[in-house]
Protein backbone atom coordinates (compact mmCIF):
# COMPACT_ATOMS: atom_id res chain seq x y z
CA UNK A 1 0.00 0.00 0.00
CA UNK A 2 1.34 3.42 -1.00
CA UNK A 3 0.57 6.36 1.33
CA UNK A 4 -0.50 9.72 -0.09
CA UNK A 5 -0.47 12.32 2.68
CA UNK A 6 -2.55 15.47 2.51
CA UNK A 7 -1.59 18.19 4.99
CA UNK A 8 -3.48 21.45 5.52
CA UNK A 9 -2.12 24.44 7.44
CA UNK A 10 -4.17 27.29 8.88
CA UNK A 11 -3.98 30.06 11.46
CA UNK A 12 -5.81 29.28 14.67
CA UNK A 13 -6.33 32.13 17.11
CA UNK A 14 -8.29 31.57 20.34
CA UNK A 15 -9.61 28.32 18.85
CA UNK A 16 -10.95 30.09 15.73
CA UNK A 17 -9.90 30.25 12.10
CA UNK A 18 -11.02 32.65 9.37
CA UNK A 19 -13.97 32.04 7.06
CA UNK A 20 -11.65 31.40 4.10
CA UNK A 21 -9.80 28.64 5.95
CA UNK A 22 -13.00 27.23 7.43
CA UNK A 23 -14.63 26.93 4.02
CA UNK A 24 -11.47 25.49 2.46
CA UNK A 25 -11.43 22.89 5.23
CA UNK A 26 -14.99 21.82 4.34
CA UNK A 27 -14.08 21.55 0.66
CA UNK A 28 -10.91 19.63 1.45
CA UNK A 29 -12.75 17.15 3.67
CA UNK A 30 -15.19 16.39 0.84
CA UNK A 31 -12.29 15.89 -1.57
CA UNK A 32 -10.46 13.60 0.86
CA UNK A 33 -13.55 11.35 1.12
CA UNK A 34 -13.70 11.07 -2.69
CA UNK A 35 -9.97 10.49 -3.04
CA UNK A 36 -9.93 7.83 -0.33
CA UNK A 37 -12.74 5.83 -1.93
CA UNK A 38 -11.32 6.21 -5.44
CA UNK A 39 -7.69 5.46 -4.68
CA UNK A 40 -7.87 2.71 -2.07
CA UNK A 41 -8.76 0.03 -4.69
CA UNK A 42 -5.61 1.12 -6.57
CA UNK A 43 -3.43 0.55 -3.53
CA UNK A 44 -3.15 4.19 -2.46
CA UNK A 45 -4.09 5.12 1.09
CA UNK A 46 -4.95 8.80 1.53
CA UNK A 47 -4.16 10.31 4.92
CA UNK A 48 -5.31 13.74 6.04
CA UNK A 49 -3.72 15.91 8.70
CA UNK A 50 -4.42 19.47 9.80
CA UNK A 51 -1.73 21.64 11.32
CA UNK A 52 -2.32 24.81 13.30
CA UNK A 53 -0.17 27.89 12.80
CA UNK A 54 0.44 30.17 15.73
CA UNK A 55 0.05 33.93 15.43
CA UNK A 56 3.84 34.24 15.45
CA UNK A 57 4.23 31.75 12.58
CA UNK A 58 1.48 33.55 10.66
CA UNK A 59 3.15 36.94 11.12
CA UNK A 60 6.42 35.54 9.77
CA UNK A 61 4.77 33.90 6.75
CA UNK A 62 1.05 34.66 6.23
CA UNK A 63 0.99 32.71 2.95
CA UNK A 64 1.47 29.51 4.98
CA UNK A 65 -2.12 29.74 6.26
CA UNK A 66 -4.59 27.83 4.07
CA UNK A 67 -1.69 26.01 2.42
CA UNK A 68 -2.30 22.41 1.34
CA UNK A 69 0.33 19.79 0.54
CA UNK A 70 -0.50 16.61 -1.34
CA UNK A 71 2.10 13.84 -1.61
CA UNK A 72 4.84 16.18 -0.34
CA UNK A 73 4.18 18.94 -2.88
CA UNK A 74 2.10 22.11 -2.49
CA UNK A 75 -1.27 21.88 -4.24
CA UNK A 76 -0.32 24.74 -6.56
CA UNK A 77 2.43 22.60 -8.09
CA UNK A 78 -0.04 19.85 -8.98
CA UNK A 79 -2.44 22.38 -10.51
CA UNK A 80 0.02 24.71 -12.25
CA UNK A 81 -1.48 27.46 -10.09
CA UNK A 82 -0.13 30.72 -8.75
CA UNK A 83 -0.29 31.75 -5.11
CA UNK A 84 -1.59 35.22 -4.37
CA UNK A 85 -2.72 37.22 -1.36
CA UNK A 86 -5.90 39.21 -0.69
CA UNK A 87 -7.13 40.98 2.45
CA UNK A 88 -8.78 38.65 4.96
CA UNK A 89 -11.07 39.35 7.89
CA UNK A 90 -11.98 38.00 11.30
CA UNK A 91 -9.17 35.98 12.90
CA UNK A 92 -6.58 37.27 10.44
CA UNK A 93 -7.29 40.85 11.59
CA UNK A 94 -7.05 42.50 8.21
CA UNK A 95 -3.92 40.68 7.08
CA UNK A 96 -3.62 39.47 3.54
CA UNK A 97 -4.09 35.73 3.22
CA UNK A 98 -3.38 33.04 0.63
CA UNK A 99 -5.35 32.73 -2.58
CA UNK A 100 -4.88 30.32 -5.46
CA UNK A 101 -5.14 31.38 -9.08
CA UNK A 102 -6.01 28.57 -11.48
CA UNK A 103 -6.81 29.13 -15.15
CA UNK A 104 -7.35 32.85 -14.59
CA UNK A 105 -9.71 32.35 -11.63
CA UNK A 106 -8.71 33.47 -8.14
CA UNK A 107 -9.95 31.30 -5.28
CA UNK A 108 -9.93 32.46 -1.67
CA UNK A 109 -11.74 29.27 -0.73
CA UNK A 110 -10.17 26.41 -2.64
CA UNK A 111 -12.94 24.27 -4.14
CA UNK A 112 -13.26 20.50 -3.75
CA UNK A 113 -12.78 19.80 -7.46
CA UNK A 114 -9.32 21.40 -7.44
CA UNK A 115 -8.25 19.20 -4.53
CA UNK A 116 -9.59 16.11 -6.31
CA UNK A 117 -7.77 17.07 -9.51
CA UNK A 118 -4.50 17.64 -7.63
CA UNK A 119 -4.95 14.40 -5.69
CA UNK A 120 -5.52 12.37 -8.83
CA UNK A 121 -2.42 13.86 -10.44
CA UNK A 122 -0.40 13.08 -7.33
CA UNK A 123 -1.73 9.51 -7.20
CA UNK A 124 -0.95 9.02 -10.87
CA UNK A 125 2.65 10.08 -10.30
CA UNK A 126 2.86 7.93 -7.19
CA UNK A 127 1.59 4.87 -9.04
CA UNK A 128 3.70 5.52 -12.12
CA UNK A 129 6.91 5.90 -10.14
CA UNK A 130 6.02 2.80 -8.15
CA UNK A 131 5.39 0.86 -11.36
CA UNK A 132 8.64 1.87 -12.98
CA UNK A 133 10.51 1.09 -9.75
CA UNK A 134 8.83 -2.30 -9.51
CA UNK A 135 9.62 -3.10 -13.13
CA UNK A 136 13.35 -2.66 -12.54
CA UNK A 137 14.96 -5.96 -11.87
CA UNK A 138 16.62 -6.47 -8.51
CA UNK A 139 19.61 -8.13 -10.09
CA UNK A 140 20.23 -6.07 -13.21
CA UNK A 141 18.05 -8.20 -15.46
CA UNK A 142 19.86 -11.50 -14.86
CA UNK A 143 17.12 -13.04 -12.66
CA UNK A 144 15.17 -15.93 -14.13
Amino acid sequence: MKIMPIVWYRLVKAGETCVRCGETHQELEKAVVKLKSSLLPLGVEVTFETKELTEEEFKINPSKSNEVWIADKPVEEWLGAQVGMTPCSSVCTGSSCRTLEVDGNTHETIPEELFVKAGLKAASELLTSESSFASKSCCGGSCN
